[in-house]
């Protein structure tokens, strides 16, 4: 009798074991299940060109993230060189079945080209249609494009985001440098010296840190669209 008592109470203390167990590991599961993944479409500016590992966009935007309580993954999808056509010809490859939501923030090297906006324009409208197609909310980075080519490529070239915007119903962040520029909107000599590299191209890291600053909370914005 006290050896069938003992067995069953070793039985019961080992189910009661793994039950624990099984639960400890459920609520693990549950927890990982509720991290999102941002996948961050670009190019070098969001790949983190000229700065040292930890100081790009994607670490600064996922540190910024993390400090206002977003529970994040944010996969750095920027290639530095890519165009709208190079993110176009990746966009469904870089997005899985885990990606929740999307930043494309891309033409900075379309601008550098002098590449006709209609060709950017369609391209950003086919990387927008592969997000639609997965239900994936998307935040859209515009720019600011340069007088070099006329007011007329400046004003289609600027429209397209507004415009893709709307149509596609995503959120917008119009100009990726807009935090580094003047109360007038201008990027002078001392904003370039003290927020970009010595190309004038790529912000440094106090650069990021104030693009992060600016933009972070539409981000915040896009992972509650994701996860609503």
């Amino acid at each position: 009798m006290l050896k069938s008592f003992t067995y069953g109470a070793a039985a019961r203390a080992i189910n009661a074991s793994a039950l624990t167990l099984f639960v400890s590991v459920a609520a693990v599961g549950a927890a990982r299940a509720e991290t999102l993944e941002l996948v961050a479409l670009g190019d070098s500016l969001t790949q983190g060109y000229g700065l040292p590992q930890g100081e790009g966009l994607v670490p600064t935007l996922q540190a910024w993230l993390e400090d206002q309580g977003a529970d994040v993954e944010i996969v750095n999808a920027g290639v530095s060189g890519d165009t709208t056509a190079g993110g176009l010809s990746r966009v469904a490859w870089s997005l899985t079945e885990e990606t929740d939501a999307m930043i494309v923030a891309l033409g900075g090297n379309d601008l550098l080209r002098g590449i006709s906006p209609d060709t950017v324009r369609a391209n950003l409208d086919g990387i927008l249609s592969e997000a639609e197609a997965r239900d994936l909310p998307v935040l859209l980075v515009g720019l600011i494009a340069p007088p070099n080519y006329g007011p007329d490529y400046k004003r289609d070239f600027e429209a397209i985001y507004t415009d893709l915007s709307q149509e596609y119903d995503t959120l917008l962040y119009p100009e990726f440098f807009a935090n580094l520029r003047d109360d007038e909107g201008n990027a002078s000599p001392d904003r370039i010296s003290a927020y970009m590299q010595p190309d004038g191209i790529h912000p440094n890291a106090d650069g990021v840190d104030r693009i992060v600053e600016d933009m972070g909370p539409v981000v915040l914005e896009l992972l509650e669209k994701a996860d609503g």
